[in-house]
């Protein structure tokens, strides 16, 4: 057998056990060497049964007294029960539905446990533990125990015992990074590391480890977003002339104070594209930062230099908000702004809006006629040419997919490619940033605008839901507006879920019957939406009642409520994009977690909703209560996976990304690397660079 044999080959595994593993993508014998625990229980250290406690999870040895199955007169199944004695004390066992144990175990057996203590009128007990025979090599219940996602019907004992039959071919692997790179970086070889993630001897193995495949990781993202950026640079761009005046101006003549951390990233982004080298740029900034005036800044200067500019969003919500939000800002300038997506065509010419065809667009753009062009994935079809596309500006850029964000630089001439920025609200920590963004120069938004009052944020019971409805009717007759946000659009009777339909049902004729309420759901058709938003921007709807379809694009400057139904079902990344929606003038905004959950670990993700207003404060709370890949949406495309790095072990970071830069000035081709060349695979496909 080698490692890359079919998991049938390996024994015990039948079909039905490989249509569980395939489940989990787990097809050959490799998949399964390279299917990481995600934690680990520790049972290194051997309990005494005399001293056991409640709620305590443990090993104890032992030797069968007693073992019998019983009929349950109530639940109608079986348990078996067993009496083990360690020479302190006995304690007993309780397995359910297993009657075949009885023929597995007998008394005299010494026997290997390992679960959770518990109790119940006779006195201390364990419910279902693992248990293993002793005598034999203990995988299940002894040392340091693998934990690993599984599907519904797959158990821990089947997935451990099928890797333990394989582990061996671990030794059949070649190590594709560099020896020399292994040797002066004291990391564990791949073939040890292997073995080691999932049996390891002790918790410093563990340790190496997991710091060797972390490494493996973030050196190969590392590498391919240097090899990016090293072919990127070697494309030439339009040098974009600074107009320092016309800037002044522009900005003076903006209705509010920008702050210190937009002037200087915008002064970055500016200075990065007076060079004929391409820049490639993240501007990252929390909800309500004012990110899309310093793409404003960049966009000005591209206009006074003739050449033309691209906004790419990836809704048309948000697409939406961008052209209206530009129109109000370059209301003064001689610059002409189109809107393309597939329900919305637009144009503003001297500051006029005019109604276009999709064909009229895509003409002008053709002749140089429009200066900056907002759209969505409209703006990526085999239609749309540019004359000369300066600056492609692409926000919320994880969102969209590495081809998507390809095709819009190559929207230019042949020999040139624009100047690029990503911007990003969601809220990464730089360590995070270097690691996924490694190929980008980073601009951070670090302040509010000036004026930006704090929302206050409130957890709410449901015994306090008429409190919450009394204050917001008390908001909605001072003028102001509400959103109320449902994790459903359809009733769920499987989950117990609010939908918007039911809730916008109840909602019109009841508690606020008197007042003007909308509903918008990803189903509804672009005209219905267009007529929605537009009520909602004109104040003809008092609440909006909606779905995660608003979590970014709508700005409604007399918003003053959010009020999230089941809020614990949402991460707090989540809430917070939602909690930008309101207060975002000078009125002060407030949000309503509405929850009926009582779980101590619930309401405590909750309030930390109420302690902290910034994006980065709240990612870093939500990893200690969730995976990094919910809180920062890694599994949407755009994101790498991560098994093993830790986004925060910015040491590990630093490290991938300096032997990445040293690998490539030894060889910018890998020639001399042939194995890392193989495991980098085709790097342009792969990498994460638009």
């Amino acid at each position: 057998m080698n490692h890359l044999k079919p998991i049938q080959v390996i024994p015990g595994i039948g079909n039905a056990i490989a249509k569980k593993l395939k489940q989990l993508g787990i097809n050959t014998t490799e998949d399964l060497l390279f299917y990481f625990p995600f934690r680990y229980d520790d049972f290194s250290k051997t309990s005494r049964i005399a001293d056991l406690k409640v709620g305590e999870v443990v090993h104890v040895n032992g030797q069968i007294e007693l073992i019998q199955n019983k009929r349950s007169p109530r639940r109608r199944m079986y348990l078996t029960e067993c009496l083990i004695n360690d020479g302190t004390e006995s304690l007993r066992v309780l397995w359910f539905n297993q009657p075949f144990l009885t023929r597995n175990l007998k008394s005299g057996d010494q026997i290997s446990l390992a679960g959770r203590v518990s109790e119940d009128y006779l006195g201390l007990l364990m419910s279902s533990p693992q248990y293993e025979r002793i005598g034999f090599k203990s995988i299940h219940t002894e040392g340091i125990v693998p934990i690993y996602h599984l599907t519904s019907t797959l158990t821990q004992k089947v997935l451990r015992g099928a890797i333990a039959r394989v582990i061996n071919l671990a030794d059949t692997i070649t190590d594709w990074l560099p020896a020399k790179i292994v040797y002066d970086h004291k990391l564990l070889p791949l073939k040890k590391a292997i073995r080691e993630i999932h049996f390891p001897k002790d918790e410093l193995s563990l340790k190496q480890a997991k710091h060797r495949l972390g490494f493996n990781e973030l050196f190969l993202m590392q590498l391919r977003a240097q090899l990016q950026k090293q072919s990127f640079a070697k494309l030439k761009a339009s040098s974009i002339k600074f107009y320092e005046s016309a800037t002044k101006e522009f900005v003076k003549n903006l209705p509010f104070d920008l702050t210190a951390s937009q002037k200087r990233s915008a002064w970055e982004i500016i200075q990065d594209m007076t060079t004929n080298k391409p820049m490639l740029r993240l501007l990252q900034g929390d909800v309500g930062s004012g990110k899309t005036v310093v793409a404003c800044l960049a966009m000005l200067n591209v206009a006074l230099n003739h050449q033309q500019s691209a906004l790419m969003a990836p809704t048309e919500i948000l697409a939406a908000q961008h052209f209206k939000t530009l129109s109000e800002f370059f209301s003064k300038e001689k610059i002409s702004i189109a809107l393309l997506t597939s329900s919305y065509q637009l144009m503003i010419k001297q500051g006029i809006e005019i109604k276009v065809t999709k064909k009229e667009i895509i003409k002008l753009l053709a002749s140089g006629e429009i200066d900056i062009v907002i759209g969505t994935q409209a703006l990526i079809q085999s239609a749309v040419v540019f004359k000369e596309l300066a600056l492609a500006v692409v926000d919320e850029q994880h969102r969209f997919g590495v081809e998507q964000r390809q095709l819009i630089t190559q929207k230019v001439k042949s020999g040139t490619a624009p100047h690029l920025l990503s911007m990003t609200a969601t809220p990464i920590p730089r360590s995070l940033a270097l690691a996924i963004y490694g190929e980008l120069d980073i601009s951070l938004l670090k302040e509010m605008p000036i004026g930006r009052k704090k929302v206050l944020t409130k957890v709410v019971p449901e015994a306090k839901r008429q409190e919450a409805y009394d204050f917001i009717i008390k908001e909605l007759k001072a003028g102001h507006q509400a959103f109320v946000i449902c994790p459903l659009i359809d009733e769920s009777d499987k989950l117990g879920l609010k939908s918007v339909k039911t809730e916008f049902e109840k909602l019109s004729t009841g508690v606020f019957k008197d007042f003007k309420i909308g509903l918008l759901h990803g189903r509804l058709k672009s005209q219905e939406r267009e007529k929605v938003l537009a009520d909602l921007v004109n104040n003809k709807i008092h609440i909006l009642v909606a779905t995660s379809i608003i979590e970014i694009g709508i700005d409604i400057p007399k918003a003053t409520i959010m009020m999230i139904e089941e809020a614990e079902r949402f991460g707090l990344a989540q809430l917070h994009q939602y909690r930008g929606r309101v207060g975002r003038r000078s009125d002060q905004g407030f949000c309503f977690l509405m929850t009926n959950n009582s779980e101590p670990t619930t309401n405590h993700r909750l309030e930390a909703m109420t302690k902290f207003d910034n994006g980065f404060d709240l990612a870093r709370a939500d990893l200690k209560f969730r995976g990094p890949g919910e809180v920062y949406g890694l599994a949407q495309k755009g994101f790498p996976e991560l098994k093993m790095a830790n986004f925060y072990d910015t040491e590990l970071i630093k490290l991938s990304r300096a032997v990445a830069l040293e690998v490539l000035q030894q060889d910018q081709d890998l020639t001399k690397f042939i194995e890392l060349k193989k495991q980098l695979g085709d790097w342009e496909e792969q990498s994460h660079l638009e």
